[in-house]
């Protein structure tokens, strides 16, 4: 019974300070969501409505592509992976036109080095090389992550 009775308040004081620790924890994530700048002050392209829509759907069959690209690795059709690479991320004339369009400069360049990196990484694939094949899909994913860091529509 005097065992009961002494590991009560320590358990007790064990919850009280878990229940404490994960207070804490809680207002400082909350805190640190509620501290961050809530304003975009990436670049905007100002590009018309359309327009907008036009690179959004891009950026989407780019994203679908390397998820593609994943999925075909993953099953060891490297070939496969490679056509896509060179299809729908390469530098296409279509995409060489479409990066053309653009006023700003930096976001054309950032754009067709991410083109040519597609096209790098098709090469790549084509060696059935996990590991080189990794690095070259990190470049081009290196590109995404800059300029969406950078830019908005």
């Amino acid at each position: 019974m005097k065992r009961i009775l002494i590991s009560i308040p320590a358990l007790i004081g064990t919850v009280s300070l878990n229940v404490a620790f994960a207070a804490t924890e809680t207002m400082q994530h909350q805190n640190h969501h509620h501290g961050m700048n809530t304003m975009d002050t990436r670049i905007s392209l100002e590009l018309s409505e359309e327009m907008k829509q036009h690179q959004l759907s891009n950026m989407r069959e780019h994203l679908e592509a390397v998820n593609s690209i994943i999925s075909l690795m993953s099953g060891n059709k490297f070939e496969d992976a490679s056509k896509i690479a060179h299809g729908k991320l390469g530098l296409t004339p279509e995409m060489q036109q479409m990066c053309s369009m653009f006023d700003n400069e930096r976001f054309m360049t950032l754009g067709l080095a991410f083109h040519k990196s597609g096209d790098d990484l098709g090469r790549v694939l084509k060696t059935r090389d996990v590991n080189a094949s990794l690095r070259a899909l990190n470049k081009t994913m290196q590109y995404c992550v800059e300029c969406h860091a950078t830019y908005r529509q």
